[in-house]
């Protein structure tokens, strides 16, 4: 697994990750509380291990490697 998540996308996915998370502690427990606990826990997931298999899946990447070296150190557009 190569990093694909950049540091301000993995500050975003553990925010909302943990606020998905503390609904499910603070509201009614209902189906929707229990799908919000488990996206919660998939952002917060990806937010540690800097890789999300849709980004992969996509091609997409927001974090920078190696490889964006030979570009001059910038992403490449």
């Amino acid at each position: 697994m190569n990093c694909n998540v950049g540091n301000a996308d993995r500050i975003i996915r553990a925010i909302v990750g943990l606020a998905l998370i503390s609904l499910m502690f603070f509201m009614p427990q209902t189906v929707w509380g229990w799908v919000g606990l488990v996206a919660g826990i998939v952002l917060l997931a990806t937010a540690v291990l800097s890789w999300c298999p849709v980004y992969a899946a996509l091609g997409l990447k927001t974090c920078h490697t190696e490889d964006d070296s030979s570009h001059g150190g910038h992403p490449v557009a």
